[in-house]
């Protein structure tokens, strides 16, 4: 049978630790989840947005290169789309062994091992009877340079194989391993839309000349997945735990308390 949802997946900010010489404190990857029977529909917001702005046809959304002002009306038409997002924000000096996440490409697979988690649980969780396909999601990552996928599914297949002496919370029917693909974001429009979520949970954690703006978060909560009322550890997963401190005495921070929590 064929997949239920699709994810698409993008980041925004570094894996570097030359914090102060060029690599950003937080790294961000989010994950749209729109039910594929949907999907064609819901990413022609960026065909919507993109004549809104008076871009180019085929003009690709790239979120940084947006002004301000550009940037509002495409959060806007985002939270009133037909998906749900999940985000994790891994703050990378707060990390205990940072050593260990130098290594190639650790980082970047231990942040998808904690979003796949959160996707797997909401399509689990939200699959009707109703739906046709059975519960899978088409997983589309936005194509990073000189990555091979193949490695990503080895990695998958490796904590599918190790779940319970590994504590992987993944639930495997929906994420498999050969439903993986990549894309350039022009291929993909739904890539764009994941690159706008990326990028606006990055701008309200990483200050740029000593200011966060947090807009943008903010008003993407309705389409951020919740369960039972809870964003944190859910929609919105931070990573290490000392962040947990950090949310508390951080003023760039309050508005995870003033609107998630």
């Amino acid at each position: 049978m064929s997949a239920t949802f699709v994810v698409y997946v993008d980041e925004s900010g570094d894996e570097g630790f030359a914090f102060g010489g060029g690599s950003s404190e937080w790294f961000v990857l989010s994950g749209v989840m729109v039910r594929k029977v949907h999907d064609l529909q819901t990413v022609k917001v960026v065909d919507v947005v993109r004549a809104q702005l008076g871009k180019p046809a085929k003009k690709q959304l790239h979120f940084r290169d947006l002004k301000h002002e550009q940037r509002l009306p495409w959060v806007d038409a985002i939270r009133r789309a037909e998906l749900k997002t999940v985000s994790v924000l891994v703050h990378k000096p707060s990390l205990q062994e940072p050593e260990k996440f130098q290594e190639r490409y650790r980082l970047y697979f231990y942040g998808v091992r904690s979003l796949f988690e959160r996707v797997s649980w909401y399509c689990r969780d939200h699959k009707t009877g109703h739906d046709p396909g059975d519960g899978s999601a088409e997983i589309v990552f936005s194509n990073r340079s000189g990555m091979g996928y193949e490695e990503m599914r080895e990695y998958l297949r490796h904590l599918e194989a190790r779940t319970g002496p590994l504590g992987v919370r993944i639930e495997w029917q929906v994420i498999k391993p050969n439903q993986i693909t990549a894309y350039p974001p022009g291929k993909r429009m739904g890539l764009q839309i994941a690159d706008a979520v990326a990028g606006s949970f990055f701008y309200a954690v990483e200050r740029r000349h000593g200011f966060t703006e947090d807009r943008y978060a903010r008003m993407l909560k309705p389409v951020v997945y919740q369960r039972e009322g809870r964003y944190l550890g859910y929609g919105i997963k931070f990573w290490p735990r000392e962040v947990d401190d950090l949310i508390k005495s951080d003023e760039r921070l309050r508005w995870m308390q003033a609107d998630y929590q």
